[in-house]
């Protein structure tokens, strides 16, 4: 039977993609993925090239990054309702994100609109975070401690909360809102407990103390911070 996968790539790194994400890429008819700003091949794309059969039907689709609520659900229905067409038509496909299927991830806004009618399978995919913690050799979180993952997109009062109540933090789309970000981290005397990755496992990766920003530093789109209260990190 015919089946919609929701395929996790990781962080960036082609050798980073799950033994089960590259046996099932490598098995689909349609695949599904966004359309790269001012056109081209997404990041996600790139990244699963090694193992894209020359067979495979590639469906490059807009998914509008906007705050309108209403434009994104209207693509997000579009393409669902294709999605389903083509999986009734007894085609498998897959659709590819970036990190993990199940964090921050477009692919949830499909899912819910294509699982009643019909089968699906998520295929897990290496975090970002995940990624950043291991090139580092760090650990996320130890014993009795605790970790929390925000986007940097939240409120400012979460933020801060967030900050206030876990020894360790990972602040997702750091670049977003740089300075609120900074800001809160200066007032918690906590710039050196942390530090930024961006473009984890990429060619282009970069590894920097939070110490050593400004609050008018300038940061990629893929970056990610980790903050450990009780660890000097630069």
């Amino acid at each position: 039977m015919a089946k919609f996968y929701g395929i996790g790539v990781g962080p960036g790194d082609p050798e980073l993609l799950t033994v089960k994400a590259t046996q099932r890429i490598k098995k689909l008819d349609v695949l599904y993925t966004p359309l790269a700003h001012h056109g081209g091949i997404s990041v996600a794309e790139k990244i699963a090239q090694p193992y894209l059969p020359t067979t495979l039907e590639i469906k490059q689709r807009h998914f509008p990054m906007v705050k309108d609520l209403a434009t994104k659900e209207k693509s997000w229905a579009a393409i669902a309702a294709e999605i389903v067409s083509d999986v009734q038509a007894g085609h498998d496909v897959g659709f590819l994100t970036l990190g993990d299927p199940s964090v921050y991830s477009t692919y949830s806004y499909i899912l819910e609109r294509v699982q009643d009618q019909i089968e699906v399978e998520t295929i897990a995919g290496i975090s970002s975070f995940s990624q950043i913690a291991a090139s580092l050799s760090l650990p996320l979180m130890l014993d009795d401690e605790l970790l929390t993952v925000v986007p940097a997109t939240t409120d400012e009062a979460t933020l801060k909360s967030a900050l206030d109540l876990n020894d360790n933090l990972v602040i997702m789309k750091v670049a977003t809102h740089w300075q609120m970000v900074y800001r809160l981290l200066a007032d918690a005397n906590l710039l050196e407990h942390a530090i930024v990755v961006a473009n984890a496992s990429m060619a282009q990766q970069a590894i920097t103390p939070v110490s050593q920003l400004t609050a008018a530093s300038k940061l990629p789109y893929f970056a990610t911070m980790l903050v450990k209260k009780h660890q000097t990190l630069g």
